[in-house]
C-alpha cells in the first residue's frame, strides 16, 4: 500500500512540476514579447511573396515572428484584466510651418489605430507556432485503493497503472494547419497597410485643408487692403460731386470680407484641431503649414494605374492571401479523411502482499500501446470539403468585388483629378490675369466718371472669387491625389506622359 501511494504522490508531482510555468513566466532576460519557434514563410501560388509594402517599408512575416516589437510597439508579458486609460501626451510647441512630411511620421508612428494594427499582426504571428505543434501528452495513473478489490494477476496483486500517451496526426495536417495560421498573418499585415495609408490620407486631407484655410485667409487680407483702396476712392469721387451710396457700397465690401476672415479662422482652426488628433497630440497649438504644397503630375493612363493597384493595394492584397488561406482549408478538410495515430506506453506496479497466486513473484508490467482513428463517416467528412470549396468560391468572389470597387474608385478619383489640374491651368493662364486686367480698367473708368461703381466692385469680387478658386483647386488636386495613392497603394510618379514608374514612399 505504501508503494502504491508513493508513485501515486510522485505523479502528481510530476503534473504539478510540468504546469508550473504559465502565463505570468517570463523569459530569463525578455523584456519585449518573443516568439519561441520563428515560422518559416510558406511558398504559395497566388501571392508571390511573404512581405507586404505598408506605405513606408516592407514588413516581413519573419521579421514579425522572430521580433515582433522591431515592427510594433513593446508588448508587456503580462496581460492585465484591468484596462488602463493613458494620459495624452502634453502639447508641445511647433515651429511655425511644418511640411507635410513631418506629420505624416509623426502620425504613422504614434497614432493608435497603427499601434493596434501592429500589436494584431504580433499576435497573428503567434499562431503558426501553435498549429504546427503537437497536442500535450496524456499522463494517466489508476491505482486500487482497496486490496480486496485490486486487479489480481499470476504475478501478484495490482498496485497502480501509470500511462502516458502522445497523440499524432497525419503530418499534412499540422503542415497545412500552420500555412493557414501563415496567410492569416498575411492578411493581418495587409490591413496594417491599409491602416497605414488611411492615416496617411487622413492627414494629407487635414494638411491640405489647413493649408487653403491659411492660404485663403493671406488671399482676403490683401483684398482687404484693396477694398481699403476702393474706400478712398468712393470717397475721393463722392467729395468730386460723386453719390454717397458708392461709399456705403465700398463699405460694405469690407464688412462682407471681414465676416469671410471671421469663417476663414474658424475654417483654419478646425483644420488645426484635426491635424493635432490625427498626431496624437490634441491640445497642440500653432500648427502652420508652409507656403505652398508640392502638387505630382497626375497620370492618365487607367491601364498603368490598375496595374499597379494590382501590385500595390494591401486591399486587393488581403483578399489574395483569404483565396489562399480557404483554398488551404479546403485541403486541410480533404486531409480529414486520413488517420491520426496516438503512441503510449504503460507500466503497471504488482506487489506480492494479498495476493491470491500462489506463484506470486511481484514483477511489473510494461505495455506499448499504439491506436489509429478510423475515418469511417464519410458523410461528415463530404460536408466539410463542400464547406470549404464554397469558402473558396466565396473568397474568390470577394476578391473580384474588391478588384472593381478599387478600379472603380481609382478611375472616380483619376478624373476628379485631372478635372482639378485643367481647372487650375485655366484660372493661372486665363481667368485670373483677365480679371484682374478688367478690374483695373474698371477702376481707372470710375475715375473718370465713365462707369458707376458697381462696375468696379464686380471686378473686385470675381478677382477675390478667383483668388480662392485658384488655391481651393489645388488644395482639392493634392487631395484627389493623396486618395488616389490610398486606393493604388503607393505613389504614382509620372514623367511628362512618357515614362511611368509606381514607387513605394521611403
Amino acid at each position: 500500500m505504501g508503494r502504491c501511494f508513493s508513485i501515486v504522490g510522485l505523479s502528481l508531482g510530476m503534473v504539478l512540476l510540468l504546469s508550473l510555468p504559465g502565463c505570468r513566466s517570463t523569459p530569463p532576460g525578455s523584456g519585449r514579447l518573443v516568439v519561441a519557434t520563428p515560422v518559416s514563410p510558406v511558398a504559395i501560388e497566388e501571392p508571390s511573396s511573404l512581405t507586404v509594402g505598408s506605405g513606408s517599408k516592407e514588413i516581413s512575416l519573419v521579421d514579425y515572428q522572430n521580433d515582433p516589437s522591431s515592427a510594433s510597439d513593446e508588448v508587456s508579458d503580462e496581460v492585465s484584466d484591468e484596462v488602463v486609460l493613458a494620459a495624452p501626451p502634453p502639447a508641445l510647441p511647433v515651429a511655425a510651418s511644418q511640411s507635410i512630411d513631418h506629420f505624416l511620421q509623426l502620425a504613422t508612428t504614434s497614432h493608435p489605430r497603427m499601434r493596434a494594427a501592429r500589436a494584431r499582426v504580433a499576435a497573428a504571428s503567434q499562431r503558426a507556432p501553435q498549429a504546427r505543434s503537437l497536442d500535450d501528452p496524456l499522463l494517466t495513473n489508476s491505482f486500487y485503493p482497496i486490496a480486496d478489490h485490486a486487479l489480481q494477476t499470476a504475478s501478484g496483486r495490482a498496485g497502480n497503472t501509470m500511462a502516458l500517451s502522445q497523440k499524432y496526426p497525419w503530418p499534412e495536417k499540422r503542415w497545412t494547419k500552420g500555412a493557414i495560421a501563415d496567410r492569416e498573418t498575411q492578411m493581418a499585415l495587409a490591413r496594417l497597410a491599409q491602416v497605414e495609408l488611411e492615416i496617411k490620407e487622413l492627414v494629407r486631407l487635414a494638411y491640405y485643408e489647413l493649408w487653403f484655410a491659411d492660404q485663403a485667409t493671406q488671399i482676403t487680407e490683401k483684398n482687404r487692403q484693396i477694398g481699403v483702396e476702393l474706400v478712398k476712392l468712393a470717397e475721393a469721387r463722392n467729395s468730386a460731386g460723386g453719390s454717397q451710396q458708392d461709399v456705403l457700397r465700398a463699405e460694405l465690401q469690407l464688412d462682407s470680407l471681414d465676416d469671410r476672415l471671421i469663417g476663414l479662422r474658424r475654417q483654419k482652426a478646425l483644420a488645426q484641431a484635426d491635424l493635432a488628433a490625427l498626431v496624437q497630440q490634441p491640445g497642440l497649438l500653432g500648427i502652420e503649414p508652409t507656403e505652398e504644397i508640392e502638387i505630382g503630375q497626375v497620370s492618365d493612363r487607367l491601364d498603368f494605374l490598375f496595374t499597379s493597384a494590382e501590385a500595390c493595394s494591401p486591399r486587393l492584397r488581403e483578399r489574395r492571401w483569404a483565396v489562399s488561406r480557404d483554398r488551404k482549408k479546403k485541403k486541410l478538410a480533404c486531409l480529414q479523411s486520413r488517420p491520426d495515430f496516438v503512441l503510449g506506453g504503460g507500466w503497471q506496479t504488482i506487489s506480492e502482499s494479498q495476493a491470491v497466486s500462489g506463484v506470486a513473484n511481484g514483477n511489473d508490467n510494461l505495455n506499448v500501446m499504439i491506436g489509429v482513428t478510423l475515418p469511417i463517416w464519410r458523410g461528415k467528412i463530404n460536408a466539410g470539403i463542400r464547406e470549404a470549396s464554397n469558402e473558396v468560391v466565396a473568397s474568390a468572389r470577394e476578391f473580384d468585388d474588391t478588384r472593381d470597387d478599387t478600379f472603380r474608385q481609382i478611375r472616380r478619383l483619376s478624373e476628379e483629378a485631372m478635372a482639378a489640374d485643367e481647372q487650375l491651368k485655366l484660372y493661372t493662364e486665363r481667368i485670373l490675369p483677365r480679371a484682374k486686367r478688367a478690374l483695373q480698367l474698371a477702376a481707372a473708368d470710375y475715375r473718370g466718371q465713365l462707369v458707376d461703381f458697381g462696375e468696379v466692385a464686380d471686378g473686385f469680387t470675381e478677382v477675390l472669387m478667383f483668388d480662392l478658386q485658384i488655391a481651393r483647386t489645388k488644395a482639392a488636386l493634392a487631395g484627389a491625389i493623396a486618395q488616389l495613392e490610398r486606393a493604388v497603394g503607393c505613389e504614382v510618379v509620372a514623367d511628362d506622359g512618357s515614362s511611368e514608374e509606381s514607387l513605394l514612399q521611403p
